[in-house]
C-alpha cells in the first residue's frame, strides 16, 4: 500500500511513520510537510514533499494518484495558532482540502485524528470545528472514514503545551476511576497511531458502493494501542 501523511512531524505523525516500519504490507509513504528529515529506512521508503499552504491552495501540489489511504494527523491549538481563524484553517481548512482531492482521485481510505467532544453543536470553539469538520468528512463519502477522538495526548513535543502537561500530570497521579476511566483518561500518540494502523488493515467495508464510517472513541484507542504490541 501506498500512504499519504499529513502532519509526520507532529505528535502522533511521528509515532504512524514510527509503527509503519513493522508492516511490510506497507511499500511507501510520502509525507506533506514544511519541514522534515528524510531518514528513509530499507523496508520503508519515505518521499518527503515540502509543502507550504500556498502550494497546496493554489494546486501547485495535490494528492497524487495511486493512493490507498490518507493519514492526516493534522492538529494545533488556538494558542499556537494564534487566533481562531489560524486555527480554524489549520485544523479544518487544510484537511478538508486534503480530503476533497483525495476522493476526487478515488482514494478508498481516508483516516483522521479529531478529539475527544468533537461536536459540530458545541459551544467550545474547539469542539465545534473539530465537529463541523467530521460533518463535512462524512458527507464526501469515502469507501472507508476513520476518525480518531483521543483525549488528551502524551509525548514528547517540540513546543511545550502546558494544558495538555498537566493533563498527563494529574492522568498518572489521579486514582484511576476517579479520572474517568479510559473514555477520558490521557493516552500516548504510540496508541492512536497504532489504532489508525489497526483501522487501515483491519476495516474493510463491506458493501463497496455503500460508504462506510468508523469512529473511534478514546477507551478504545486505549484497548487498542495496550492489546496491539510489534
Amino acid at each position: 500500500m501506498k500512504i499519504l501523511l499529513l502532519g509526520g512531524t507532529g505528535l502522533v505523525g511521528k509515532q504512524v511513520l514510527l509503527s509503519l516500519l513493522f508492516y511490510p504490507q506497507i511499500k511507501k509513504v510520502i509525507v506533506w510537510a514544511r519541514h522534515f528529515e528524510n531518514s528513509s529506512k530499507p523496508n520503508l521508503p519515505i518521499e518527503v514533499i515540502k509543502v507550504t499552504w500556498d502550494d497546496f491552495q493554489t494546486g501547485k501540489v495535490s494528492v497524487p494518484d495511486g493512493i490507498d489511504a490518507v493519514f492526516c494527523c493534522l492538529g494545533t491549538t488556538i494558542g499556537k495558532a494564534g487566533s481562531q481563524e489560524k486555527f480554524r484553517e489549520i485544523d479544518y481548512d487544510y484537511p478538508l482540502l486534503a480530503a476533497k482531492q483525495a476522493k476526487e482521485k478515488n482514494v478508498p481510505g481516508f483516516y483522521i485524528i479529531t478529539a475527544m467532544g468533537s461536536d459540530a453543536s458545541s459551544s467550545i470553539f474547539y469542539n465545534r470545528v473539530k465537529g463541523e469538520l467530521e460533518k463535512e468528512l462524512m458527507a464526501l463519502s469515502f469507501p472507508f472514514l476513520g476518525i480518531f477522538r483521543p483525549s488528551l495526548l502524551i509525548g514528547e513535543r517540540e513546543e511545550l503545551r502546558i494544558g495538555e502537561k498537566v493533563g498527563e500530570v494529574l492522568g498518572h497521579i489521579i486514582p484511576f476511576g476517579l479520572f474517568g476511566l479510559k473514555k477520558y483518561k490521557p493516552i500516548q500518540a504510540e496508541y492512536v497511531a497504532k489504532s489508525m494502523i489497526y483501522s487501515l488493515l483491519k476495516d474493510k467495508p463491506t458493501n463497496p458502493s455503500k460508504p462506510m464510517v468508523k469512529i473511534y472513541e478514546n477507551d478504545i484507542l486505549w484497548e487498542i494501542g495496550k492489546d496491539h504490541s510489534f
